[in-house]
């Protein structure tokens, strides 16, 4: 299955209704998707951070939100992220796009991407990493995960992940 597709498919049976997004190559269809869905309110923002706080604003006025970016703006994020989220008890679920893994060919990505799940598990912030063929059910699960934690999710798809057919 298309990766993109098997992701947006999750987004849509977990009911989420609300998308902040920043830019990513391997986003962009997935992100197309979203943008083209009257179900789902779109917001392209600048900053990871300002993502991490429109979804908060937006699960408090009753929205499901995602929040849409790469792995390199988790740093940006991480403020937004225990100050509001992880504070205030507000589900997210984190849609990550993994870069500076396996296969990686920009030497600048390397550092954030081993950084990244030790990041996340240093706020305690559970991390799935599912295949293509997973990822609908697996997108679906991590948001009722992070309904039921009252905290952020993060789906890390790494460039593996993106390359599968």
């Amino acid at each position: 299955m298309n990766p993109s597709l098997a992701v947006y498919r999750g987004v849509k049976r977990a009911g989420i209704n609300f998308a902040a997004s920043v830019p990513c190559v391997n986003l962009q269809q997935l992100l197309r998707l979203v943008g083209e869905d009257p179900e789902i309110m779109h917001l392209p923002v600048t900053r990871e951070e300002e993502g991490v706080g429109i979804c908060c604003g937006a699960w408090m006025g009753g929205r499901k939100p995602a929040l849409l970016m790469q792995n390199s703006g988790l740093g940006n994020s991480i403020n937004a992220l225990a100050s509001l989220d992880l504070l205030f008890k507000v589900p997210l679920l984190m849609i990550i796009s993994h870069r500076g893994c396996e296969g990686e060919q920009i030497i600048g990505q390397v550092p954030m991407g081993k950084l990244t799940p030790k990041l996340l598990d240093a706020m305690q912030i559970p991390r799935l990493s599912p295949s293509p063929d997973q990822a609908e059910d697996v997108v679906a699960q991590a948001w009722s995960l992070a309904e039921e934690r009252r905290s952020p999710v993060a789906v890390l798809l790494d460039l593996q992940f993106w390359r599968a057919k």
